[in-house]
């Protein structure tokens, strides 16, 4: 359950960040009170992952995921590049992650 959680967590994160283009720097009230809420409920679904999952594998996953999400949504939604540097950011993020998951780290 602490892995469904987790995913879940890094969707509301990642709509979170989506929306804050949306809130045209917190001048606009209903996309900056959806930021609010999707940060809140990414921490408390966060918070019943950790439950099960270590911190720090699950951090780094709901974080590292969470960049590489929001990096390729922006590009897709927002036409954001996605250039050589970008993606190869990205690959590391993700390599990192899968080395701190294997590392046995989790509880």
């Amino acid at each position: 359950m602490g892995w469904l959680m987790l995913g879940l967590a890094i969707a509301t994160e990642v709509v979170g960040t989506l929306m804050l283009k949306a809130t045209d720097g917190f001048t606009k009230l209903w996309p900056s009170i959806g930021v609010a809420i999707a940060y809140v409920v990414s921490f408390a679904l966060l918070g019943q992952a950790l439950k099960t999952i270590g911190v720090g594998v699950a951090y780094a996953i709901w974080s590292g995921v969470g960049t590489v999400g929001i990096a390729i949504a922006a590009a897709v939604l927002f036409g954001e590049r996605l250039t050589l540097p970008i993606m190869a950011g990205m690959a590391l993020v993700i390599a990192g992650v899968i080395v701190m998951n294997i590392s046995g780290s989790h509880s």
